[in-house]
Protein backbone atom coordinates (compact mmCIF):
# COMPACT_ATOMS: atom_id res chain seq x y z
CA UNK A 1 0.00 0.00 0.00
CA UNK A 2 2.82 2.36 0.84
CA UNK A 3 4.44 1.86 -2.58
CA UNK A 4 1.14 2.65 -4.30
CA UNK A 5 0.87 5.86 -2.28
CA UNK A 6 4.41 6.79 -3.26
CA UNK A 7 3.64 6.04 -6.90
CA UNK A 8 0.42 8.06 -6.93
CA UNK A 9 2.29 10.99 -5.40
CA UNK A 10 4.98 10.86 -8.08
CA UNK A 11 5.68 14.17 -9.75
CA UNK A 12 7.14 14.92 -13.15
CA UNK A 13 9.87 17.48 -13.89
CA UNK A 14 7.43 20.40 -13.57
CA UNK A 15 6.24 19.20 -10.13
CA UNK A 16 2.81 18.23 -11.47
CA UNK A 17 1.12 15.10 -10.11
CA UNK A 18 1.42 12.14 -12.49
CA UNK A 19 -1.69 9.92 -12.55
CA UNK A 20 -1.28 6.30 -11.52
CA UNK A 21 -2.02 4.32 -14.72
CA UNK A 22 -1.17 0.66 -14.87
CA UNK A 23 -0.11 -1.18 -18.00
CA UNK A 24 -3.34 -3.20 -17.90
CA UNK A 25 -5.47 -0.04 -17.94
CA UNK A 26 -3.52 1.28 -20.93
CA UNK A 27 -3.96 -2.04 -22.76
CA UNK A 28 -7.69 -2.06 -22.05
CA UNK A 29 -8.09 1.47 -23.45
CA UNK A 30 -6.21 0.49 -26.63
CA UNK A 31 -8.18 -2.76 -26.82
CA UNK A 32 -11.35 -0.69 -27.31
CA UNK A 33 -9.94 0.76 -30.55
CA UNK A 34 -11.96 -0.43 -33.53
CA UNK A 35 -9.27 -1.48 -35.99
CA UNK A 36 -11.82 -2.40 -38.66
CA UNK A 37 -13.12 1.18 -38.67
CA UNK A 38 -9.55 2.47 -39.04
CA UNK A 39 -8.89 0.10 -41.94
CA UNK A 40 -12.09 1.21 -43.64
CA UNK A 41 -11.18 4.89 -43.35
CA UNK A 42 -7.65 4.17 -44.58
CA UNK A 43 -9.04 2.28 -47.56
CA UNK A 44 -11.42 5.11 -48.42
CA UNK A 45 -8.59 7.66 -48.28
CA UNK A 46 -6.43 5.44 -50.49
CA UNK A 47 -9.35 5.06 -52.86
CA UNK A 48 -9.62 8.83 -53.22
CA UNK A 49 -5.92 9.04 -54.12
CA UNK A 50 -6.38 6.20 -56.59
CA UNK A 51 -9.29 8.09 -58.14
CA UNK A 52 -7.04 11.12 -58.71
CA UNK A 53 -4.43 8.90 -60.37
CA UNK A 54 -7.10 7.23 -62.49
CA UNK A 55 -8.30 10.65 -63.64
CA UNK A 56 -4.74 11.62 -64.60
CA UNK A 57 -4.31 8.35 -66.52
CA UNK A 58 -7.59 8.88 -68.34
CA UNK A 59 -6.40 12.34 -69.36
CA UNK A 60 -3.09 10.89 -70.55
CA UNK A 61 -4.95 8.21 -72.50
CA UNK A 62 -7.12 10.85 -74.17
CA UNK A 63 -4.05 12.88 -75.11
CA UNK A 64 -2.09 9.93 -76.50
CA UNK A 65 -5.10 8.74 -78.53
CA UNK A 66 -5.67 12.27 -79.86
CA UNK A 67 -2.04 12.66 -80.94
CA UNK A 68 -1.94 9.13 -82.35
CA UNK A 69 1.03 7.66 -84.21
CA UNK A 70 2.67 11.07 -84.53
CA UNK A 71 3.85 10.74 -80.93
CA UNK A 72 7.30 9.20 -80.77
CA UNK A 73 6.35 6.69 -78.05
CA UNK A 74 2.68 6.17 -78.95
CA UNK A 75 2.49 2.37 -78.65
CA UNK A 76 4.75 2.20 -75.60
CA UNK A 77 2.77 4.86 -73.70
CA UNK A 78 -0.54 3.36 -74.79
CA UNK A 79 0.45 -0.02 -73.33
CA UNK A 80 1.75 1.55 -70.09
CA UNK A 81 -1.38 3.65 -69.60
CA UNK A 82 -3.61 0.61 -70.16
CA UNK A 83 -1.51 -1.41 -67.69
CA UNK A 84 -1.74 1.43 -65.15
CA UNK A 85 -5.51 1.73 -65.47
CA UNK A 86 -5.88 -2.06 -65.21
CA UNK A 87 -3.74 -2.14 -62.06
CA UNK A 88 -5.85 0.62 -60.55
CA UNK A 89 -9.07 -1.27 -61.23
CA UNK A 90 -7.51 -4.35 -59.62
CA UNK A 91 -6.45 -2.21 -56.63
CA UNK A 92 -10.00 -0.91 -56.27
CA UNK A 93 -11.33 -4.47 -56.18
CA UNK A 94 -8.77 -5.46 -53.54
CA UNK A 95 -9.65 -2.40 -51.45
CA UNK A 96 -13.34 -3.30 -51.63
CA UNK A 97 -12.55 -6.86 -50.53
CA UNK A 98 -10.33 -5.62 -47.72
CA UNK A 99 -12.74 -2.96 -46.48
CA UNK A 100 -16.06 -4.74 -46.85
CA UNK A 101 -15.52 -8.50 -46.91
CA UNK A 102 -12.96 -8.90 -44.13
CA UNK A 103 -13.46 -7.90 -40.51
CA UNK A 104 -10.00 -7.65 -38.96
CA UNK A 105 -11.50 -7.74 -35.47
CA UNK A 106 -12.16 -11.44 -36.10
CA UNK A 107 -8.99 -13.45 -35.52
CA UNK A 108 -9.84 -16.03 -38.19
CA UNK A 109 -9.99 -13.32 -40.88
CA UNK A 110 -6.80 -11.50 -39.91
CA UNK A 111 -4.41 -13.78 -41.80
CA UNK A 112 -6.42 -13.59 -45.05
CA UNK A 113 -6.81 -9.83 -44.76
CA UNK A 114 -3.07 -9.53 -44.15
CA UNK A 115 -2.40 -11.50 -47.35
CA UNK A 116 -4.80 -9.30 -49.34
CA UNK A 117 -3.17 -6.19 -47.84
CA UNK A 118 0.30 -7.43 -48.86
CA UNK A 119 -0.90 -8.12 -52.41
CA UNK A 120 -2.42 -4.63 -52.45
CA UNK A 121 0.92 -3.12 -51.41
CA UNK A 122 2.69 -5.05 -54.19
CA UNK A 123 0.18 -3.94 -56.83
CA UNK A 124 0.47 -0.35 -55.59
CA UNK A 125 4.28 -0.48 -55.89
CA UNK A 126 4.03 -1.81 -59.45
CA UNK A 127 1.48 0.90 -60.29
CA UNK A 128 3.81 3.60 -58.97
CA UNK A 129 6.70 2.27 -61.10
CA UNK A 130 4.50 2.18 -64.22
CA UNK A 131 3.33 5.75 -63.62
CA UNK A 132 6.90 6.98 -63.07
CA UNK A 133 7.83 5.44 -66.43
CA UNK A 134 4.81 7.11 -68.06
CA UNK A 135 5.95 10.44 -66.63
CA UNK A 136 9.50 9.87 -67.86
CA UNK A 137 8.23 9.62 -71.44
CA UNK A 138 6.69 13.08 -71.33
CA UNK A 139 3.20 13.24 -72.78
CA UNK A 140 3.99 16.42 -74.70
CA UNK A 141 6.81 16.46 -77.17
CA UNK A 142 9.31 19.33 -77.18
CA UNK A 143 7.74 20.69 -80.39
CA UNK A 144 4.37 21.04 -78.62
CA UNK A 145 6.04 22.91 -75.76
CA UNK A 146 7.82 25.29 -78.18
CA UNK A 147 4.56 25.98 -80.07
CA UNK A 148 2.87 27.11 -76.85
CA UNK A 149 5.67 29.60 -76.00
Amino acid sequence: MASKELHSEAKNEQNVDVPDVSAREMFNSIKGLNLNSYATRKSIAQGMLDLALLTANASQLKYILTVGDTHEFFHFLLVLIIISISLQVFQALLIIVLAIVFDINKVEEQKRSDIVNNVLIGVTAISVVVNVIISAFDMKSQADVLKQS
